[in-house]
This record gives structure tokens, C-alpha cells and sequence, in this order.
């Protein structure tokens, strides 16, 4: 090896020699596995290929990169090409080594970004895979590569390519964008600046009859990667302000309405779907805008349905993949993520007032797969029933309205009081879990539904009988950690209005029936369950089997939330239960007052809202006055100006006019006569024309006084008219 490198140092002039050398070190330190490691003899001990070893040996003298990177600059194809290959090797190999060493050669990542614009397609292609190593987990590499013009370049080769019915080469374009934007929050303000995301439209372009769409395994792939991009620039652990401006962005450009399209339509494989529901959820969530817009689109169908209505058909049926009632469900979720107009629209939709009430809404399908009977569709309906209660007090009060016939000819039965009785006859670890998430989200600061709970009679020793009970079987410690979880919310958000289970009695009977120190670690078996930290890391649910679908998200972050407070609820100081009701007392008090400043808050900052556009239409309206004013008050100047010329003109002519006639009437008293018919009517012209612009005169300054009136009313100060007579004279 040391030969080698010497001759690629000394003979570098040589094109052939050292095309040679670069062929030998490829295949010295090729990735591949030699005959050799087949059959292990004398390498038996090693844990590293061959390949390996050679790499480490060849790059403890870091010069020795900077010999290969320099032949990237020549143009011969016999040098330039095994270069590519050796450094490809190389980075298979060494990885996090290469990119360090790279990181600080001159030029180092401009050598090889010059290289996409090499016209033989071998070597842009080969360079394209080097890329992809190079730009995995590094940011500094990422923001060098990006600011070299790295996506301006890659989607002339994906536009090149035929877009999503390119080859290979165009996933290895969108592979390479995808790392370039992956936790790197610098490079997605750039692909956003640079309106990169409206370069990303035509690969949803899909023609109206998608059902004669060819779809290969590489069109396939290539959707998936393109949007593998687009939820990277949306994903919820991006910076809000990022998400946000580029799902503004992703709607403007059309992608979003594109994405809807593919959504309704036929033909589509089940894994563009499912991530095409994925990227859609990630692009309407929390933008209100978006998910308004998302509610509109309707399925092409006769008669036509909301697209929600559809998905949630596919969520609740049980032919349907896992994979894809997965993405529904948080399709769903993301729909309902602080959009409280649309959790108010689902439980209007269950309300019996409500006009939309039937078998094709929203609600109605969430309860009928709740009551289903199925497992998993319960456990979804359920979790997607409790979305729509997230931080919102008033639909919890709301949803206890809600009644349901379970039989004909019986008396209806509210919808809490029905979950109890599902809780408690069911068998299925997963649909108890479910709901016992749902029934949690709905009493969490909300004294009606505590009360509602502790209504039903049986609900309570059910509840403690199950946080005392052995464990039978798989997941039961997750399943008495939720019960206790429900009594530690009870006891919580108690209003004391039900006298058999005020919190003091509560606190007795969890004393007594199951012992506070079981009942703590009880409840602390949630936080320890491998499935918390999982579901409590990102807001989609990540399952390869429908038994990992047992936490929500959202509960997670909810009972994150409320741990401390339910202990400190259920363990009064043992000063005595006096002092322990007083701190209780507090505990709920300081709740119910969260939740009225909250409200409170929502209700100001929407009152803000409509006095600041008030406030912009007002001094619109104002700017508008006083441009009205000022031209009314040059027109007044200029008709003042008009009458005092007038009457100065009337007045010399009526003289000029008595004089001369006074000259002439000795001499012409007949004619002096007829011309003094003439000197009446030329005044009482003048007359009427100056009576005429007098009331002209009033008009205007009525109208001044009006306007000047309304600028008074919106707090501006306008001059009387005596300072403006006297500021005019003064002009004069």
C-alpha cells in the first residue's frame, strides 16, 4: 500500500500509472467480501472485514484523501472514475473518518459537488452515491453541500430524469435531499427561500385516470421518497416557526391539493397511501388555514363525501392494514390538533340537536367502532374520540350530552356511562386500555364528568378491585396503572357534589381497599412501560404489530402532566385529613382556575384580534376623511376666492354702470333710460350668481363640519373655524 501511495504522490503526471494504482487500492479496500473471509483462516480472529482493515490503515495518514480528491480535478475518465470508486470504498468503510477528513481538505466537498455536472453518466451517477454516504448525520457537510448549489443541481437531474418515472438516479437525487434537510434546520429555511418546495410539484403531477398509471416498484419508490421530503420540512420536531411557514408554502405551491388528489384516488398502492395519509397529516398539523382547507375536499364518489368521512371508514374497518388505519387515525389527530372549531364540529355531530346526525358523519363512526366489539377498532375509535376533547373543557361538558340507544325500545344510556359498562364486560386488554385513555382525557379538569363517573354505580369498585387484583395476564400492570390513574383523577377534579364519594371518602377507600403504596406503584407502572417512552417521544403512532398499539401520544403527555398532582391528591399530610382536604381543596380550585384563565386568555386574544382589524379599518377610514377634508377645504379656498373676485366685479361694474349713466342723461334720457333694463338685469344676474355660490358655500362648510365632526370621534384634533380664518388672514 505504501508503494501505491507513493506512486499516486510521484507519478501523478502519469494518467496511466496512476489509473492503475487507484484500480489496485479499489480493490484492496472494496467493501465486498473476498474469497478469502469465505473461508476464514488466518483472519478468523477479526471482527472487521479485510476492506475495512486496509481502509484504516490507508487513511491514518490523512494526506492521503487529499491525493485522491485532487485526482477528481482531472478530466481523464481512467483517473477520474476509480478516484470516485476508491472514495466511495472509502466512505462505506469509514464513514464518520471520511467526512471529518473531507470537513477540513480545501475544496474538498467542491470537488465533489463539481462532479453532477460531469456529461458522462457514469461518473455523475457514481458521484451521486458518494454523495449519499457524505451527507448522512453530518450538518456541517449538509450546510456546505446545500449552499454549493447542491439542490438547484439535483433537481435539474430529477427534472431530467422524468421526475417520479425517473430511474434509480432520480431516488438517489431525492435520497440526497432528504438527508440534506433531516434535522437541519438551517438548510430547510434555505430549501424553503429558495422556493425549492415548488420544484418538488411535479412529482404528485398524476394523471385524472390514475387506474391506467403504470406503478413500477421504482415509480413507487420514488413517490415515497419525494414525500419522505416533504415531511421532513413538516415533521412535528421541527421549530414551529419552520413548520408552520413551510406548510404555508406547501399549500400555496399546490402539493397539498395534490396530495388530496392521490388520496381519493384509485388505484394506488397501499404503501404510496398510507405515506401520502402520513405527509398530509403532518402538513394540516396545528395550521388552521390547512386543515380548513382538508375538510373541503370531498371524495369523487355519488353522492360525495368528505374525504374524513372515507378515511375514517378505512380506520374502523377491520379488512383494512394496520399500516394504513394507523395513518388515518393520525391523519385524524392531526386534523383535530388545536383546530377547536373542528373538535366542536365532531361532538356537534353526536349532539341530538344536531342536524347532521347519521350514519355518514364523523361521530357517528367513531362510536360505531367504538362499540364495535373488534379490538384494535375500538382501541382507534377511542383514541380518536379523545382527540377531540385535548385542551378543550367545553366539548367534555358537551359530550356528556350525548345519548345512545344500545337496544330497541330501550332507554338511551349517556356515552360515559356506556364506556363503563364496555370497560368493565370486556376481556381485551387493548380495548380496556382504550378506553380507560379515553375516559382519562375526558375527566382530566372536568368536575361534570367526575361526577357523571361516580354516578354510575358500579364504576368505582370495578376500578379499585382491578388496581388490588393479581396479575393474570400479558400488559395487566399497564391496565392497573390506568385504573388508578382514572381514581387519581377522580379524587383530583372531585367537586364533592356525589356524597358517597367525596375526595376525602375516596382517599379512604384507596387506603383501605388497595393501600397507598401499592396504589403509587401502581400508578408509577405507567411511566415504566416500554411503550410509554415510544409513544410519548413523537405524535405518530410507530407499530409493526397491532399488540404495540396500546398508548396514545396525547395520554402520554397528559398523564406526564398530571402524575404529580394525582399523588399529591391521593397522599394527604399526615398532620392529619383536615390539612390533607385543604390541600385538595387548593388542588382542584387551582385547576378550575387554570382552565377559566385559559378561556379567558382565548377569549382576549380573539377580542385582540377583531380590535386590531377594527382598529386597521378605522384608520383607513380616518386616512380617507382627512383627504376628503383637505380637498374640501382648497375647494372652500378657492370659492372664497371665487366670490370676493365676484363681488369686487359686481361692484365696479354697478358703479362704472351709474356713472355713465349719470353722463349721458341730460343728453340721452331715452337711451340712458333702456340702458339703465340693462344695468337691473346684469346686477340681478350678479346677484343671483353670488347668491348661488353663497349657498354652495354653506353646503361645503356643512359638510366640513361633519367630516371634522367624525375625525373628532375618532380622537384626531381638527381646528375650529376661527383658527382657520385666522390662520388664512394671517397667511394674507
Amino acid at each position: 500500500m505504501d508503494a501505491l501511495c507513493q506512486v499516486l504522490d510521484l507519478d501523478r503526471a502519469d494518467s496511466e500509472i496512476v489509473a492503475y494504482a487507484l484500480d489496485a487500492l479499489c480493490n484492496v479496500m472494496s467493501p465486498d467480501t473476498f474469497d478469502e473471509e469465505e473461508h476464514p483462516t488466518a483472519y478468523q480472529g477479526s471482527k472487521s472485514s479485510l476492506g475495512e482493515q486496509f481502509t484504516e490503515i490507508f487513511m491514518k495518514q490523512p494526506d492521503n484523501i487529499g491525493l485522491v480528491l485532487g485526482f477528481l480535478e482531472e478530466y481523464e475518465f481512467q483517473v477520474r472514475w476509480p478516484a470516485l470508486k476508491l472514495l466511495t470504498s472509502l466512505i462505506h468503510n469509514r464513514p464518520r473518518d471520511l467526512q471529518e477528513i473531507i470537513l477540513v481538505s480545501p475544496m474538498g466537498v467542491s470537488k465533489l459537488m463539481d462532479l453532477l455536472g460531469d456529461n458522462r453518466e457514469v461518473i455523475r451517477n457514481d458521484a451521486l452515491i458518494l454523495l449519499t454516504h457524505l451527507t448522512k448525520g453530518n450538518a456541517n457537510i449538509q450546510k456546505i453541500v446545500a449552499f454549493e448549489n447542491a439542490f438547484d443541481r439535483l433537481f435539474d437531474v430529477i427534472a431530467d430524469e422524468g421526475y417520479a418515472d425517473g430511474g434509480i438516479v432520480a431516488e438517489d437525487c431525492l435520497v440526497i435531499v432528504h438527508n440534506l434537510l433531516k434535522n437541519n434546520t438551517s438548510n430547510q429555511n434555505f430549501f424553503k427561500e429558495g422556493s425549492y418546495i415548488q420544484r418538488l410539484s411535479p412529482m404528485f403531477a398524476l394523471p385524472s385516470n390514475t387506474e391506467e398509471i403504470g406503478w413500477s416498484s421504482q415509480k413507487v419508490t420514488n413517490i415515497l421518497s419525494s414525500l419522505q421530503v416533504v415531511r421532513m420540512l413538516v415533521m412535528p420536531g421541527n421549530p414551529a416557526q419552520v413548520t408552520s411557514s413551510c406548510q404555508r408554502t406547501i399549500r400555496n405551491s399546490g402539493i397539498l391539493e395534490a396530495l388530496c388528489g392521490i388520496l381519493m384516488a384509485s388505484g394506488v398502492p397501499v404503501e404510496v397511501l398510507t405515506e401520502t395519509i402520513n405527509a398530509v397529516a403532518e402538513v394540516i398539523r396545528g395550521n388552521p388555514s390547512n386543515q380548513e382547507y382538508f375538510l373541503t375536499v370531498m371524495a369523487p364518489c355519488k353522492p360525495p363525501r368528505p374525504a374524513l368521512v372515507v378515511l375514517l371508514l378505512s380506520m374502523v374497518n377491520e379488512k383494512q392494514p394496520l399500516e394504513l388505519r394507523c395513518s388515518v387515525l393520525y391523519c385524524f389527530q392531526c386534523y383535530l390538533y388545536k383546530n377547536e372549531v373542528g373538535q366542536a364540529q365532531l361532538v356537534q355531530t353526536l349532539l341530538p340537536s344536531s342536524a347532521e346526525v347519521g350514519t355518514g358523519t364523523t361521530g357517528h363512526l367513531l362510536v360505531s367502532g367504538l362499540l364495535s366489539g373488534h379490538m384494535l377498532s375500538t382501541w382507534l375509535s377511542a383514541v380518536a374520540l379523545s382527540h377531540a376533547l385535548v385542551e378543550n373543557p367545553a366539548q367534555k361538558e358537551q359530550l356528556l350530552r350525548v345519548a345512545l340507544a344500545t337496544a330497541p325500545g330501550a332507554n338511551p344510556v349517556s356515552l360515559l356511562h356506556q364506556c363503563c359498562t364496555m370497560l368493565e364486560q370486556s376481556n381485551k386488554v387493548q380495548s380496556k386500555v382504550g378506553i380507560l385513555m379515553l375516559l382519562a382525557m375526558w375527566l382530566s379538569h372536568c368536575p361534570l364528568a367526575v361526577r357523571e363517573l361516580l354516578s354510575t354505580p358500579s364504576s368505582i369498585p370495578y376500578l379499585t378491585a382491578q388496581v388490588g387484583a393479581s396479575e393474570h395476564q400479558e400488559h395487566e400492570e399497564l391496565l392497573q396503572g390506568l385504573c388508578a390513574f382514572l381514581i387519581g383523577i377522580c379524587v383530583t377534579f372531585n367537586d364533592d357534589s356525589v356524597p358517597s364519594y367525596t375526595r376525602e371518602n375516596l382517599c379512604q377507600l384507596i387506603s383501605k381497599r388497595v393501600g397507598q403504596d401499592m396504589f403509587l406503584d401502581k400508578l408509577g407502572e405507567v411511566s415504566k412501560h416500554e411503550l410509554y417512552s415510544k409513544a410519548h417521544k413523537h405524535p405518530q403512532l410507530q407499530a409493526s404489530s397491532q399488540e404495540q398499539l396500546l398508548l396514545d401520544h396525547e395520554f402520554c403527555k397528559l398523564f406526564k402532566a398530571l402524575e404529580g398532582m394525582v399523588i399529591k391528591a391521593v397522599t394527604p399530610k399526615e398532620a392529619g385529613m383536615h390539612n390533607g382536604g385543604t390541600e385538595l381543596t387548593l388542588t382542584a380550585t387551582e385547576s378550575s382556575l387554570l382552565l377559566q384563565y385559559k378561556e379567558l386568555i382565548r377569549s382576549q386574544d380573539y377580542q385582540l384580534q377583531e380590535m386590531h382589524q377594527k382598529l386597521q379599518q378605522y384608520e383607513s377610514e380616518r386616512q380617507a376623511y382627512q383627504a376628503h377634508v383637505e380637498e374640501l377645504n382648497a375647494t372652500i379656498s378657492q370659492l372664497r376666492d371665487q366670490t370676493r373676485l365676484l363681488s369686487a366685479a359686481a361692484n365696479t361694474g354697478v358703479t362704472n354702470s351709474l356713472s355713465s349713466d349719470i353722463e349721458h342723461l341730460s343728453i340721452a334720457p331715452q337711451e340712458d333710460t333702456i340702458r339703465s333694463a340693462e344695468v337691473e338685469t346684469e346686477l340681478d344676474r350678479l346677484r343671483k350668481d353670488q347668491e348661488d355660490l353663497l349657498v354652495l358655500l354653506a353646503d361645503q362648510d356643512a359638510k366640513l363640519n361633519t367630516y371634522k365632526d367624525r375625525l373628532r370621534q375618532y380622537g384626531e384634533k381638527v381646528e375650529s373655524d376661527e383658527e382657520t380664518d385666522i390662520q388664512n388672514g394671517g397667511e394674507c
